[in-house]
This record gives C-alpha cells, sequence and structure tokens, in this order.
C-alpha cells in the first residue's frame, strides 16, 4: 500500500467555495453494492429506513486560529486540543521562534499573552492561557479567526458569513478547529423528514483538531500518525446504539469524525462500549468496521487520510469509481462540497 494509490486529479474549479444554500439542496453521491444514484441531500430521509440511527458529532468550532508576536517574530497559531487548567497543545507556524518561557503578545486581544511551556514535534507547542476560561473565551471571540480549511481562499480573511456557514446544526460543544463537514448538510426541515420516519439520533463528541489540516508526506500511508483527538460516547449514545442495531437497524455514521468514535469506542463483539478520551485511530483498507453499516461524508482530497478511509469502508475499487463519477459529473468536493452516503463493503 502506497500513499500514492490513494492520488487523483482533482479539477480547481470543483473545490467549493461556499456551501450550497439551502444546506440540504447539496447533491448527493448514493454508493452501495448496486453501483452510483445521483440524488440530493434533501433526499436522504427516503434512502434510510425505519429503526435506523444516524450518529451524530455535537462539537464546536471555536475561532481557534490567533496571530501573535513574540518580539520582532510573526507567529501564527491554531489551537489543537485544550489540556486542562489553562494548557492548550497548539500547532504554531513559526515554531521554532519559540523557547519554553516565551510569552506571545496576541493581535487584537491586549489582555492575552500565553506562555510557552514547552516545544513538541510536528509544529507543536503546549501554551498556558491562564486559568481564566471565560477570559480566553472572550478573546477568542474578539480576535480569533474561523479555522477554514487552507482550500476555502480567503485571502483577507474569513468572511462574516463564515461563523455560521462553518457551523453545524448540531453544534454544542465547543472545543473543534475543523467543523465535522458532513454535518453542514442538514437543516431543521430535514431532522424533521428524518424523525419521521422513523429513524433515531444517537449524540457523541469528537474535538476534531489542528492535524487535519496537515498533509501525508511519508510514501507508505502506515508510517503517517495522526494527532490524538479529544472524545466521548455516552451511555446512553451506546445503549441507543446498541438497541438499534439489536433490533435489525442500521447505524449510519454522519461524518468520518462520528465512525472514527464508533470505531474506537465498539468492541470485537460489535457492542459500542461508553468511552471518553483521546484517540488518534487511523482506518486504513484492511480495517475491519464494525461500528457503522452506513456512512455519509463529504468528497475528501487526494493523498488524505479521509480518502483512505473512505476507501477502506467502502472499497478501493468502489470508491475510485464512486470519484471518478463525481469528478465527471461536477459534484463539489471539500468542506463545502456535497455529500456521498456509501454503504459498508461488507454489510450484510
Amino acid at each position: 500500500m502506497r500513499t500514492a494509490d490513494f492520488d487523483f486529479d482533482l479539477p480547481e474549479r470543483l473545490i467549493a467555495q461556499a456551501p450550497a444554500r439551502p444546506r440540504d439542496a447539496a447533491r448527493l453521491l448514493q454508493v452501495g453494492r448496486d453501483g452510483l444514484a445521483d440524488r440530493i441531500i434533501g433526499d436522504l430521509p427516503g434512502l434510510l429506513r425505519p429503526g435506523d440511527i444516524l450518529v451524530v458529532n455535537d462539537t464546536r468550532v471555536i475561532p481557534a486560529r490567533l496571530r501573535g508576536r513574540r518580539g520582532d517574530a510573526s507567529v501564527e497559531i491554531m489551537l489543537n486540543r485544550a489540556e486542562g487548567g489553562g494548557l492548550w497543545e497548539a500547532l504554531v507556524r513559526n515554531a521554532r521562534r519559540l523557547r519554553p518561557g516565551d510569552t506571545v503578545a496576541i493581535e487584537g486581544a491586549p489582555g492575552l499573552a500565553p506562555r510557552v511551556v514547552e516545544r513538541r514535534e510536528g509544529g507543536m507547542a503546549l501554551l498556558d492561557f491562564g486559568p481564566d476560561q471565560a477570559a480566553l473565551a472572550a478573546a477568542l471571540e474578539a480576535a480569533g479567526e474561523v479555522p477554514l480549511p487552507p482550500y476555502i481562499a480567503r485571502p483577507e480573511g474569513p468572511l462574516p458569513e463564515d461563523r455560521e456557514d462553518y457551523q453545524t446544526i448540531f453544534a454544542a460543544r465547543p472545543g473543534a478547529v475543523a467543523a465535522p463537514t458532513a454535518s453542514l448538510h442538514f437543516t431543521p426541515a430535514l431532522l424533521g423528514a428524518i424523525a419521521a420516519r422513523g429513524v433515531g439520533q444517537a449524540v457523541v463528541t469528537l474535538h476534531v483538531g489542528a492535524g487535519t489540516f496537515l498533509p501525508m508526506r511519508a510514501d507508505d500511508p502506515r508510517e503517517h500518525k495522526l494527532h490524538p483527538e479529544w472524545g466521548e460516547v455516552t451511555g446512553e449514545a451506546a445503549s441507543a446504539v446498541n438497541a438499534a442495531r439489536a433490533a435489525g437497524g442500521r447505524v449510519v455514521a454522519i461524518g468520518t469524525t462520528a465512525l472514527r468514535l464508533l470505531e474506537t469506542a465498539v468492541g470485537e463483539d460489535g457492542v459500542v462500549r461508553p468511552f471518553r478520551g483521546l484517540t488518534d485511530i487511523y482506518l486504513l483498507p484492511g480495517h475491519r468496521f464494525r461500528g457503522a453499516d452506513l456512512l455519509l461524508t463529504n468528497f475528501h482530497l487526494p493523498r488524505s487520510t479521509l480518502f483512505m478511509l473512505v476507501s477502506a469502508f467502502a472499497g478501493v475499487g468502489r470508491m475510485r469509481a464512486a470519484y471518478a463519477h463525481a469528478i465527471a459529473n461536477g459534484y463539489r468536493f471539500y468542506s463545502y462540497g456535497d455529500g456521498s452516503l456509501l454503504e459498508r463493503e461488507d454489510a450484510p
């Protein structure tokens, strides 16, 4: 298995720069054992069965990108993961300019001056913002930027509407630096139609970290490492998923973040158990999926861990064919793009 095996040519014009309006008007490519079908997100209720259950991620994106200075040096800070007591792991551009004990003056937030506790591998650093979390939250709202992915072109910075557009309808628990983008398609009307169909819903949390933006550099994807991300599957969510499956329903992961968390929490017996902590699970072809039967997800970057994940879930050959179809038919890619509904390759 080589990283180059997951490469493909994508015309730049297919990289979505804004979401569909309304959100559930986005296109949806259904990918199953019977082939491919062109639909829209609004068709989703009819593609589900009574007794199925959606698993959604309720993480909320924070304005995690900060710009600052240490002396004459400019630095850019992308908050990654809270470690308690005001400590945050962060991805820092120009991290080599920082030393333990340094403080960074944050532009636009005069009272915010995090102290460097330690430097870590991969451009990461541990920063101490102090124990006042309310003050930090206020400073982020004042000075932080929505951490849009680099392929969404915003030369002058994020647009005002990005704060709402890049937040999902399920967003409740602050902590992510990237949205679980499959959930961006949902509207109140769509959720109402899904509930009326007799489909249940379980809520989990995975705070997406800054590592989601890091490129794959290794020729062998098995040499790549994912940064740990904090997640939680409550007892209530685990029980709801297990009950739905025991009754014959299918588990539908809404996004790769929900799927990764389910695969972290599921046992070899197929039972999902409560989980709370860090996960760095990395899903490559050859993985045996136990946590979900269907996956709703957007179209991902070539040579990315997420394209490898969907290839593992639905089959490498099937996903190559699906992406070739999507490109030929003008589907929109990435965070603000269209969606795909994938059937697990070995689903019963």
